[in-house]
């Protein structure tokens, strides 16, 4: 971050992100939208985990010569990726049964795929 950026700035973003997947969510009846709006709620964790592990004037967490000073914590960074690694999974199998639905159904809308029973 710079000097003159407050530092609420990245936990308001990590807050409009949610917001915003949460209303694509609730309000959306289309099947890409939801699962875009799935995606967006990801990117929302996925910075707050970040946000969580910054460390003013922190230097990257490299052991092998390790820097006087203050490291940015390398936790949330290793889940950050496990969480990147595992939404891309999710994403790609929400999409194929997204594909699967408007094959049987021919929409992609969500009130029509409870005729999928069984």
């Amino acid at each position: 971050m710079t000097q003159g950026t407050p530092f609420n700035v990245p936990f308001l973003a990590v807050a409009a992100l949610i917001g915003i997947a949460f209303y694509i969510i609730l309000s959306q009846r289309n099947l890409i939208k939801l699962v875009m709006g799935l995606s967006i709620l990801a990117s929302g964790v996925n910075l707050f985990l970040i946000t969580l592990g910054y460390r003013e004037g922190g230097v990257a967490p490299i052991y092998t010569h390790a820097p006087a000073g203050v490291m940015v914590l390398p936790v949330p960074q290793a889940l950050t990726l496990t969480s990147i690694v595992i939404a891309v999974a999710c994403l790609a199998l929400m999409l194929s049964m997204v594909i699967h639905i408007y094959r049987h159904t021919g929409s992609t809308d969500s009130e029509k795929s409870r005729i999928m029973k069984g």
